[in-house]
């Protein structure tokens, strides 16, 4: 089984080169699954209605988030009615949506749980007993579950990958928009990386506008940060999962530029 996940869509630049190529790349790794992070796909960022609804439209069969969730209030409903975009889990119990998700895929499903850090982010609870106490509610369900950590320090990532080895199928890292080089299947089967990287404009920072961010690190004041257009990059990872055992068998990244 060949697991799909792109990483951070920004913008409509990011949304407009998914539409393009998503269905392509699909067919090219035969993916049977894809997940989508796409928490700053909207305008300026965060996630709505419509770049959700644009997301799912390309080929996406779940969206991840991460910490700018919540900047749409226009998403709230949506993450209540939608049971195939979530948000982190370990924010409070009281937050509207889910934070982790089932989906049917005839022969089998599959859990994608969406996590995100506690270094260097706003406090939050644990993604380590979020996640155990995730896979106890599920052990029944599937052997197949993809975990989107989504977070600021590459040794809490690592360390999650490690604490789940061979507990789950994936730890994917997100969040940082820069595609790190250490893809690997770990000692007990689980595939990692500690980020996928992002979708969006190729030149810029990010997938912001360089003159802007720029600007302010070197003026150190605040400035509005405004999404950068034109050729694109959309970074990913292709999962090989043994149907029999849900392990991880293989990862490889996936790289490309153009318009």
């Amino acid at each position: 089984m060949n697991v799909l996940f792109v990483g951070d869509i920004v913008g409509e630049c990011g949304r407009e080169f998914l539409t393009k190529h998503l269905s392509r790349l699909k067919k090219e790794y035969l993916a049977d699954f894809t997940i989508v992070n796409g928490e700053n796909s909207a305008k300026g960022n965060g996630i709505s209605p419509e770049s959700a609804k644009d997301i799912f439209n390309a080929g996406a069969d779940v969206i991840s988030t991460g910490n700018h969730i919540w900047h749409k209030k226009e998403i709230y409903d949506y993450l209540e009615n939608n049971p195939y975009i979530i948000r982190p889990a370990n924010y409070p119990k009281q937050c509207v949506g889910r934070g982790y998700t089932l989906f049917d895929c005839g022969k089998y499903s599959i859990c994608v749980i969406n996590l995100l850090g506690a270094v260097f982010m706003d406090p939050i609870d644990s993604p380590f007993e979020t996640a155990i106490n995730i896979l106890e509610e599920i052990k029944n369900e599937t052997k197949y579950i993809i975990i989107d950590i989504h977070a600021e320090a590459t040794s809490e990532k690592k360390a999650l990958g490690a604490f789940l080895d061979g507990k789950v199928s994936a730890v994917l890292g997100t969040h940082t928009h820069t595609q790190t080089a250490d893809e690997q299947i770990l000692p007990f089967g689980t595939a990692y990386i500690s980020d996928i990287g992002m979708t969006g404009a190729y030149q810029s920072i990010l997938g912001i506008k360089t003159d802007i961010i720029v600007k302010k690190f070197v003026s150190r004041q605040p400035i509005h940060f405004e999404q950068a257009i034109g050729e694109a990059m959309l970074n990913a990872v292709i999962i090989d999962i043994d149907e029999n055992s849900g392990k991880a068998k293989k990862i490889e990244r996936i790289n490309f530029i153009g318009l």
